[in-house]
């Protein structure tokens, strides 16, 4: 009687973890669609934040409105010309990690020090009718503890710093972290990025920059390797492994 007591009870107990594993699993499923979505507009959040077209109060319905002054573009980075490829449905994230559709960056040349990058990259134009406003670029690359991703915004002369702001990152919060102050973030605005050569100079330097640097960033106080990593990923995305030739040619007015 016993035993016929035990073996119920371990039938009825199996039984209730596969109903509970099955609603897990199919709860996931349906979520997935809701996630990716909600991760999207918080991207695009981040990005309308940090060109100052919105402030971290915007909802949906704003953030939707807002993006419409917004034309994404992908770039061929190896040629700086516009490419054929849907914008919506193209993720270099991922790209990046497909041995057909990424770029094995040269060691000295990877001031991001991420290896590897998409062969093809995102540009976004803000747009006031037909003129274009600022210009966006995505940015990634190491910090001290994690990868760290975000948006460059240059205005129309594609040299003087409107914003910089990160969506993502794990870096040390009180240190490495600050890159999220708003206040340490409003030292890039109005800030250079190219000298006359076309070179990206611009930098985090240790401590406080001089007042009328215009290629130097407060330091991040105790976070010199993240500081050090926001210099590399900075240059590495404006240089010509990267978004460099885009630059150069539409400065030229070739694109």
């Amino acid at each position: 009687m016993s035993n016929d007591s035990t073996s119920k009870t371990l039938i009825v107990a199996t039984l209730l973890c596969v109903i509970c594993s099955i609603v897990v699993s199919s709860t996931a499923v349906q979520l997935k669609p809701m996630q990716v979505r909600n991760k999207k507009l918080d991207i695009k959040k981040n990005l309308l934040v940090t060109a100052g077209l919105v402030d971290d109060s915007a909802e949906e319905k704003q953030i939707v409105e807002a993006f419409k002054a917004v034309e994404t573009k992908v770039v061929d980075l190896e040629t700086g010309a516009y490419a054929d490829i849907d914008p919506e449905s193209y993720d270099a994230r991922k790209a990046a990690k497909n041995p057909k559709l990424n770029y094995k960056i040269p060691a000295e040349k990877d001031l991001a020090n991420i290896k590897s990058r998409a062969k093809y990259g995102k540009v976004y134009l803000i747009k006031d009718g037909e003129t274009v406003k600022n210009f966006v670029f995505p940015v990634h690359g190491k910090g001290l503890w994690s990868t760290m991703y975000g948006f460059l915004v240059l205005e129309n002369d594609l040299n003087t710093v409107k914003g910089l702001g990160f969506y993502e990152h794990g870096e040390t919060p009180g240190l490495g972290g600050e890159v999220d102050n708003p206040n340490w973030k409003a030292n890039w605005n109005g800030k250079k990025v190219f000298n006359d050569a076309m070179k990206p100079v611009i930098k985090v330097v240790k401590g406080i920059a001089e007042e009328d640097a215009k290629y130097k960033i407060d330091g991040l106080s105790g976070a010199t390797i993240t500081s050090n990593g926001v210099t590399g990923l900075v240059r590495y995305w404006l240089s010509e492994n990267a978004f460099g030739s885009f630059i150069k040619k539409y400065k030229a007015g070739s694109i």
